[in-house]
C-alpha cells in the first residue's frame, strides 16, 4: 500500500501543466502553455495609486468590452431608529419613553434628526420633549462629528440650542455619544451616553446603558444644577425575533447628584428612582 502512494505521488509530480514541483516559474507564461499571443493586460490604476471612481474603456486585452464600470459606493440611504420605545414604571409615576433617530445621506456626508421625550401616564401630560437636526460628517472609520440645532418644547418654556458632538463606536464595540450644548441664554452643558451589546446569542442580547449630564452654569428655572446633575444606569434583554424588531424588558436606575439633587428636594421630587421596564427597539 505505502508502494502505490508513493507512485501516485510520483505521477502528480511530474504531470507537465507546471505544477508545485516542475521546474521554471509558475507564472512564466510558456511555462503554464498558454497562447503565443498571450500578454498581460496593463491596469489602470497602476499598483500605489489611489482607486478611481470608474474604470475607463482604454485598456487592451479582455477588458476592454465591459464599458465603463461604476463603482457603487457613496449612494444615498436612509434609515428610521427607535433605540428606546418603553415603559418605565418609575416607582408608581409611570411614564412613556421615546428615544429615536433617523438619517439620510451619503457615506461621508447626512442629515441627522434626533427626538428624546416622555409622556406622564397618570397626569396625561408631556414631561419633556426634545428635537435635534444636525449635519453629520464622517471623520473616522466609525466615528461621526455632528452639528446642528436643539429645540426644547417641554418643560415651558421652550428653548433652542447649538449642538455639537460626536457619535460613533467606541474600542471594544461601546456605542457612544458624546455632545455639547449652548443654549440661547449662553448655558453651557454636555450629555454621554454609552451602550454595549452583550451577544448572549444571535438573537438574544443584554444591553447596558449609562447616560449622564454636566452643566457648567445653574439654570433653576429648568431645574438643571451646576456641575453633574444626574447619572442614569439600564440593563434591558431584548430578542430580536428579526433584525428590524425586538421587544424587551429590563431595569433603569436614576439618580440626582448635588446642585440637581438639592432643587429635586426644594421641588418636592424623588432624588433616587428605580424603574420597570418594557419596550420595543425598532429599526427601518
Amino acid at each position: 500500500m505505502r508502494h502505490l502512494f508513493t507512485m501516485m505521488i510520483c505521477a502528480v509530480i511530474s504531470l507537465p501543466a507546471g505544477g508545485f514541483c516542475a521546474e521554471g516559474s509558475y507564472t512564466d507564461p510558456e511555462e503554464r502553455d498558454f497562447p503565443a499571443d498571450y500578454h498581460e493586460v496593463e491596469t489602470d490604476p497602476e499598483v500605489g495609486q489611489p482607486v478611481q471612481k470608474h474604470a475607463q474603456d482604454d485598456q487592451q486585452g479582455a477588458q476592454q468590452n465591459f464599458g465603463v464600470q461604476f463603482v457603487h459606493d457613496n449612494e444615498l440611504f436612509a434609515r428610521f431608529i427607535g433605540d428606546r420605545i418603553e415603559y418605565q414604571s418609575r416607582e408608581g409615576d409611570a411614564a412613556l419613553l421615546w428615544d429615536v433617530q433617523a438619517w439620510a445621506g451619503f457615506d461621508y456626508n447626512k442629515l441627522w434628526f434626533k427626538s428624546e421625550g416622555s409622556w406622564l401616564v397618570d397626569k396625561e401630560k408631556v414631561e419633556e420633549a426634545e428635537t435635534e437636526l444636525l449635519y453629520s460628517r464622517n471623520i473616522a472609520s466609525f466615528w461621526d462629528l455632528q452639528m446642528g440645532i436643539r429645540h426644547d418644547f417641554k418643560p415651558d418654556p421652550d428653548r433652542t440650542f447649538a449642538v455639537f458632538g460626536i457619535q460613533g463606536l467606541a474600542p471594544y464595540w461601546f456605542e457612544t455619544e458624546a455632545t455639547a450644548y449652548l443654549s440661547e441664554d449662553g448655558d453651557l452643558s454636555g450629555i454621554v451616553e454609552v451602550e454595549y451589546d452583550m451577544l448572549l446569542s444571535q438573537r438574544l442580547i443584554l444591553q447596558p446603558r449609562f447616560e449622564t449630564l454636566v452643566a457648567l452654569q445653574e439654570v433653576e428655572e429648568y431645574g438643571v444644577g451646576q456641575g453633574i446633575n444626574f447619572i442614569e444606569m439600564g440593563l434591558r434583554l431584548r430578542y430580536h425575533f428579526t433584525r428590524e424588531f425586538a421587544p424587551y424588558i429590563g431595569v433603569s436606575w436614576n439618580r440626582k447628584l448635588f446642585e440637581k439633587e438639592d432643587l429635586a428636594e426644594a421641588e418636592g421630587e424623588d432624588t433616587d428612582t428605580l424603574s420597570f421596564v418594557a419596550g420595543l427597539r425598532i429599526w427601518l
